[in-house]
């Protein structure tokens, strides 16, 4: 998710194209989440977890990771670029606030800390990137 709103702002600063943009977000979908997926496999298996739950794990990891990625395809398809990168972090903050939420509460965790810190990194991620595509469009562009 975090990926994703940082490539939709960081690439709409830069001022490219929605195709360029689209793109970006199906590679990172499948290349990103795939190498993640694999190595918490691999890590899995180094805990000699079965596997059976090792290699569902997996799947299942990728294929939520997967999902969560593609969503956002049609917020840069259905809406302007200069509107696309904004509602793109609303989605993925409630996103990522949601998941947060339930993942502290089964951990038995205080989950507006968590919620807090985890949008706090996601926010310096998207404003690191707005600043990098800020700056390569005034370089290249």
């Amino acid at each position: 998710m975090v990926t994703s709103m940082a490539l939709i702002s960081g690439l709409s600063a830069a001022d490219t194209t929605k195709p360029v943009i689209v793109s970006a977000l199906l590679i990172a979908a499948l290349a990103d989440n795939l190498t993640d997926a694999l190595s918490v496999h691999v890590f899995q298996e180094s805990e000699q977890l079965d596997q059976k739950d090792a290699f569902t794990g997996t799947l299942t990891n990728f294929a939520t990771r997967l999902l969560l990625c593609i969503s956002f395809v049609p917020l840069v398809v259905l809406f302007s670029l200069a509107h696309a990168a904004t509602v793109a972090i609303i989605w993925g903050a409630l996103l990522l606030a949601t998941l947060t939420y339930l993942v502290a509460r089964e951990r038995k965790v205080n989950p507006v800390l968590e919620v807090a810190k985890h949008l706090l990194v996601a926010s310096a991620v998207i404003t690191a990137s707005m600043l990098i595509g800020r700056w390569i469009g005034a370089v290249l562009g």
